[in-house]
């Protein structure tokens, strides 16, 4: 900490932190120490100290000389100056055994040895001595004592010393403020600071820059503007290094302005001052004014250094710009800086993040000294160029190395794993993670609650939340987030529930809990989200605007959703999901004419756009329009269709009953098709019963595909439509052979502002009962009415067992329990996660007609609008 103080502060300390101060060696001269001396020193024998060697022990204790001339503090300093920290101990231990006194001056030589040496333990043991013999510190020990403790970073005993000093200087109030600010303690340190000036202790040019890094680092401008009006009540506004903090300062806290009005008004201006307002722009991401800056810089002439360039390079990375980077690395080898690890570094990342992987790759393997930077620069390269496996190649690669990863590897390695669903090399790392400590970071916990929740385990990372310490707002949106993908929505808004008691939530946060309340149709906790958005102002950040849109199009409120729609700036994913919405409602006409108000409003669309409006036609019968949007794409808008495309044309000509002409259409596709595609073709053979074809495009997908429970089920359902049975057995075989498991059927419904869960088969509910009387009660009318109902159902036993699995029901309780529950007339919102059978869509176009009420089902797929006994899907939008 000697950098926060004038060398004449210094109180002896000179040049070498070791040589003693003018108190101790009163005719030290400096100018006359020549090597000579210390070679004299070094072999001149210490005549009154003998070594005494006591047996069965591995240390060696010394005995100190009876002679009465002779003074052991200056044996002491003596080898202090020789830097043998181990014998000067072990005097100092013998010194305090025989009760000699021990001088201030020999526990400063001791102290600062400990410091240069960073030796901790034995600072301690000197320390403790201090303690022991001492009550009031000298200025000059005081200050020996805190530059150690600041430098160990042990803030505690520091602040102790402090305050037992007798006195303190400016020196002392420097180092306590650096010590602060550099952990972090940064109101601390502005107190401390303050308190300094309360004394009447004027700040030098070392107290300045240390003040206004921490109003940097906090960052807080208001109280910078206050030490700015500090450096110039004292006359420093011509030093260079307090400028320098003050450019730095304003940086930190984003205003560039003030920075630059404060870096053209400096008289003289070094290396350091052009790299703080370069990097400074680059860091407020002004990338094109700082460029000009460092054309500025080589003219004027400064010679850029490291960090000069490596800055630079990060400009070319944040601008995007291949040409630039590619000039920049020239330069940087024309500069001679092309060996240096630093810059390598900086290269990688740059052509990894403009997609130029070759380049990264060539620069590593150009790269002498490989260290953990470097490793993990060519994996994150790897990673953001989505070659998740290459990542976890390079990732092997450094361990056979013998590289040991940092927390920013193993976080870059957990997030491949989560994009490629690795959960056996996540749960390595995982491993290797605890193995080293680096469990405790939490980008390293964050990562791991995200990977294991995207590799569907979903319980392993909320064993990781609960067991991280230090929970930031990440953490608690990672576990929301991950308890929605694995479809636990009403354990998510618990967790928001608890999170909120807690911390603030961002509008990062906000989306995943409004993507969990749309997948359950719990409008009024959304509405509740949005009131929340609109308050704290974050209503109109990043996706916020149009996850508020999507909450109310996917329940079913497309008033609500008009009103939010039009409140914003509508780009075209806002399009997009209205769009859905009206496709989901096989609202094909109403689709085509948002589609039509979308291009006149010159909004281009996208992909997700003609997925869309294929969806909307398909389910609307609209085939020659829907022919029509696919051949627009590439001619009118510049669109590839890809797979996803050709998977919606196949859907339209297979759900019209163009089962062959669907067939020959995948047979001439352009691209090889994906077990989407050739689903597509499935799920239209399931409606129009076609077997024979049903099952070339079962074969088909299982040639790919043999853990998505969807085809197994829509296999599954096209035998048991056309009673083959043996052939239902077969595919629930290998569905069990496979480990594949449906989720149990589960339907949620919102009344009075509470969302309610029935599981298939709930017998656990309060209102069971009353609920399964009154589902008889509509049973037993369906049956006097001549309609087929679950009694008298021409199911047989398989079929009834496969309606039960791959339906469940739940939705009939459900509506039967808002029924109870709710006033007459009042519409009924419910949700579903499974498909709807046929069973359950003639129950509840029953019940619609029966009770006169309008009654909504969101399934897996569709979205069904019963009404006087008709469903807007036309009968088509179930599963049998």
């Amino acid at each position: 900490m000697a950098a926060f103080a004038k060398p004449s502060q210094l109180h002896g300390r000179r040049d070498h932190p070791l040589l003693p101060s003018s108190s101790t060696s009163p005719n030290f001269n400096l100018k006359t120490f020549t090597f000579s001396h210390y070679l004299h020193t070094l072999h001149t024998p210490l005549r009154k100290v003998k070594h005494v060697f006591v047996s069965n022990s591995a240390t060696t204790t010394i005995s100190l000389s009876n002679d009465h001339n002779h003074n052991p503090n200056s044996d002491i300093c003596q080898l202090c100056l020789l830097g043998n920290l181990d014998r000067a101990m072990s005097y100092l231990d013998s010194m305090h055994e025989l009760r000699i006194p021990v001088e201030d001056d020999t526990y400063v030589a001791l102290i600062r040895l400990c410091e240069w040496k960073r030796a901790r333990k034995e600072g301690s043991r000197v320390y403790s001595y201090v303690s022991m013999s001492i009550t009031v510190l000298s200025l000059q020990l005081g200050n020996a004592l805190l530059s150690m403790f600041v430098r160990f970073g042990n803030l505690v005993d520091a602040w102790y010393v402090f305050g037992r000093m007798e006195k303190r200087n400016l020196f002392s109030w420097n180092v306590l403020v650096g010590g602060y600010a550099k952990a972090g303690f940064f109101d601390e340190a502005l107190d401390l600071y303050h308190r300094m000036l309360w004394v009447g202790e004027r700040p030098d040019v070392y107290t300045f820059p240390c003040v206004l890094r921490t109003c940097g680092g906090m960052p807080n401008l208001m109280r910078g503007r206050e030490i700015h009006v500090h450096v110039l009540r004292y006359g420093f506004e011509s030093d260079v290094d307090v400028l320098n903090a003050l450019i730095t300062m304003y940086v930190k806290c984003g205003d560039v302005s003030a920075a630059r009005l404060v870096f053209d008004k400096m008289p003289n201006r070094d290396r350091i001052s052009w790299n703080a307002i370069i990097s400074g722009y680059f860091e407020n991401r002004e990338c094109l004014e700082g460029l000009r800056l460092f054309g500025m810089m080589i003219e004027y002439p400064v010679d850029p250094d490291l960090m000069t360039m490596t800055s630079v390079i990060t400009a070319c990375e944040l601008l995007g710009d291949e040409r630039l980077g590619r000039e920049i690395h020239s330069y940087v080898l024309k500069m001679g800086f092309g060996r240096d690890p630093s810059v390598h570094n900086s290269l990688v990342q740059m052509y990894s993040s403009v997609g130029l992987i070759q380049e990264a790759e060539t620069v590593f393997s150009r790269t002498e000294c490989r260290d953990v930077v470097s490793w993990t620069a060519m994996i994150s390269g790897y990673e953001h160029c989505l070659m998740s496996q290459k990542a976890l190649e390079t990732y092997k690669m450094m361990e056979a190395e013998g590289i040991m990863p940092d927390e920013i590897t193993i976080a870059i390695g957990l997030s491949a794993c989560s994009c490629i669903c690795n959960l056996d090399m996540g749960t390595n790392l995982h491993e290797v993670a605890k193995q080293t400590g680096l469990i405790f970071h939490p980008i390293v916990a964050n990562t791991l609650i995200d990977m294991y929740a995207k590799c569907k385990s979903i319980d392993k990372a909320l064993e990781v939340f609960h067991s991280t310490f230090d929970k930031n707002i990440v953490s608690w949106t990672s576990i929301i987030l991950g308890l929605r993908i694995n479809n636990r929505c009403f354990e998510a808004l618990f967790y928001f529930r608890d999170m909120i008691r807690r911390l603030k939530p961002n509008s990062v946060t906000l989306v995943c809990v409004l993507s969990a309340c749309a997948r359950i149709g719990a409008l009024t906790c959304g509405k509740e989200i949005h009131a929340h958005a609109l308050r704290t102002g974050v209503s109109f950040d990043g996706f916020m605007p149009n996850a508020i849109l999507d909450m109310y199009v996917r329940c079913g409120r497309m008033g609500y959703a008009w009103k939010q729609f039009f409140s914003v700036d509508h780009d075209v994913t806002a399009w997009n999901i209205l769009l859905t919405g009206y496709a989901e409602r096989g609202k094909g006409v109403l689709a085509s004419e948002i589609f039509q108000r979308m291009v006149e409003s010159n909004v281009n669309p996208d992909e997700i756009t003609f997925i869309s409006i294929l969806c909307a036609c398909s389910r609307s019968g609209m085939v020659s329009e829907g022919l029509e949007y696919f051949n627009s794409m590439k001619s009118n808008y510049s669109i590839t269709p890809n797979l996803k495309h050709y998977a919606c044309v196949v859907d339209l000509l297979g759900r019209s009953g163009k089962l062959e002409e669907a067939y020959e259409f995948i047979q001439k596709m352009p691209l090889k098709p994906d077990p989407a595609v050739w689903g597509a073709l499935l799920n239209a053979c399931r409606i129009h019963h076609h077997v024979e074809l049903g099952e070339l495009a079962a074969e088909n997908i299982f040639q790919y595909d043999t853990t998505s429970v969807g085809y197994y089920i829509l296999l599954s359902n096209l035998y048991a439509d056309n009673g083959k049975w043996d052939k239902v057995a077969e595919v629930r075989k290998m569905m069990r052979q496979n480990g594949l498991i449906v989720d149990p059927g589960c339907s949620w419904v919102e009344i009075k502002g509470t969302v309610h869960a029935f599981l298939s088969g709930d017998n656990f509910h309060p209102q069971i009962k009353e609920i399964n009387a009154l589902l008889e009660r509509f049973y037993q009318k369906m049956k006097e009415a001549g309609l087929e109902g679950p009694e008298n159902s021409h199911m047989d036993i398989m079929e009834a067992s496969k309606a039960d699995i791959f339906c469940g029901h739940s939705e009939r309780l459900a509506i039967v329990f808002a029924l109870i529950n709710s006033g007459p007339g009042m519409p009924i919102w419910v949700t579903k996660n499974l498909y709807m059978c046929q069973n359950c869509h003639n129950i509840v176009k029953f019940i619609s007609r029966e009770v006169r009420r309008e009654i909504s089902v969101r399934d897996a797929e569709h979205f069904h609008h019963f009404r006087g006994g008709v469903c807007s899907c036309m009968d088509e939008g179930y599963r049998s």
